[in-house]
């Protein structure tokens, strides 16, 4: 039990942002949490390795531009209209791994977790394959997550899942997605 304490305790340290999410879950058992993080990484979809890559490298190549100046903005429009070409495809490649016999909604996620709405109760420490499709970032994230709190609710339960196989890049894009979206809302809250 001590370890779901500190699981839980590392799904609060994170910011968690209310924003329905779609998700794939799936069981897994507990050598799939267990495993290295290259055996982890070997058994991640294919599109999912290169999904958080082509983001990466979409933020580092234009930002030697930023700082440029004036006489640089056309480029830099071009090359973020390039960016967006690459997002839109990359976007419906990860679509292809939208499952709908698995899919669920996310209520809320955040970079130590993901609470999920669904109709049946889950074990405290079971664990799960989850997908996460995150459209406003044209990425998506493949990670082994534990229930680690279940709350009963009118029409069904939030189960918290706190991550245990995840990369850090993926992780930082998931914290990242929260804050654009955080900012969003803000701006929205503000011009009402």
């Amino acid at each position: 039990m001590n370890n779901l304490t500190e699981k839980l305790d590392q799904f609060n340290e994170f910011f968690l942002i209310a924003h329905p999410l779609k998700v794939n879950l799936q069981e897994a058992t507990e050598a799939d949490a267990t495993q290295s993080l290259a055996q982890f990484e070997q058994s991640m979809p294919y599109a999912f390795r290169i999904s958080s890559q082509m983001s990466e490298i979409e933020s580092k190549a234009l930002r030697p531009f930023r700082s440029m100046g004036e006489k640089f903005d056309d480029l830099v429009e071009y090359l973020q209209l390039q960016a967006k070409k690459m997002d839109l495809m990359m976007s419906y490649i990860l679509q292809q791994q939208d499952e709908a016999e698995y899919r669920q909604t996310a209520t809320k996620f955040g970079g130590g977790g993901v609470i999920i709405k669904l109709k049946h109760e889950v074990n405290l420490g079971a664990y799960a394959t989850i997908k996460l499709f995150l459209e406003n970032e044209a990425a998506a994230i493949y990670c082994i997550a534990q229930a680690v709190q279940c709350e009963a609710l009118e029409d069904g339960f939030n189960v918290s899942y706190a991550y245990t196989r995840i990369r850090e890049e993926d992780q930082e894009l998931l914290v990242r997605a929260s804050l654009h979206l955080q900012t969003a809302q803000l701006r929205k809250n503000q011009t009402e």
